[in-house]
């Protein structure tokens, strides 16, 4: 009931509440926000990076994100794989789509986190779990996380940080939402072209 009410409590009015409120503490309440996205996947991960572009500004907004999400996936990445070898972890290993991603982490695992963390959509969870179980090495993993995320922030920061624009021009929201959809279709797409490699197919 608790995580229920949680989630329903997740709404872009309530979070940017929640920013205005916790301002005076400085970068805290935006990295602390974009941090818990790796350990609560229901967070809006658009709405926290664009509200933070809208309340801090657009460069402080983006580092802030930048910091926050590239600090909890590598927390999560070092904690799974600090206890990889738990029996609860190898038998959530054995899950389809965490079994295919760490085969895929093990083919090529620099272009799979770099290109998934392109997309403000996606399955952030799985990626930070497929990393850990396989084995990835710290310094591939964290290059291509901060390069993914450094992308995939700067655009989600700037559209934030100009909602307005988009306000006074509700027709320009039309790129907000192809860049939603890109998204989610390239997240398919690279997904699927790690199958074929993992299939042997080209």
């Amino acid at each position: 009931m608790f995580l229920l009410n949680t989630i329903s409590w997740l709404t872009e009015d309530n979070l940017r509440q929640l920013l205005e409120q916790y301002r005076s503490l400085g970068p805290l309440p935006g990295v602390g926000l974009t941090f818990m996205k790796s350990f609560v996947p229901p967070l809006p991960t658009i709405a926290i990076v664009g509200l933070n572009g809208a309340v801090y500004g657009l460069w402080l907004g983006f580092l802030y994100s930048w910091i926050g999400l590239v600090a909890g996936c590598l927390t999560a990445f070092l904690i799974i794989r600090k206890v990889a070898s738990h029996r609860l972890l190898a038998k959530w290993a054995e899950r389809p789509k965490v079994e295919r991603g760490m085969r895929w982490v093990r083919q090529s695992g620099f272009s799979y986190v770099f290109l998934l963390s392109l997309f403000p959509v996606g399955p952030f969870v799985v990626i930070n779990m497929a990393a850990g179980l396989a084995g990835m090495r710290l310094r591939s993993y964290l290059l291509a996380l901060c390069a993914g995320k450094a992308i995939m922030v700067f655009a989600v920061t700037y559209i934030g940080n100009d909602l307005e624009r988009f306000l006074r021009q509700p027709w320009e929201i039309i790129y907000v939402l192809l860049f939603i959809g890109l998204s989610l279709w390239g997240v398919k797409a690279i997904e699927a072209r790690f199958a074929r490699i993992g299939t042997g197919q080209k």
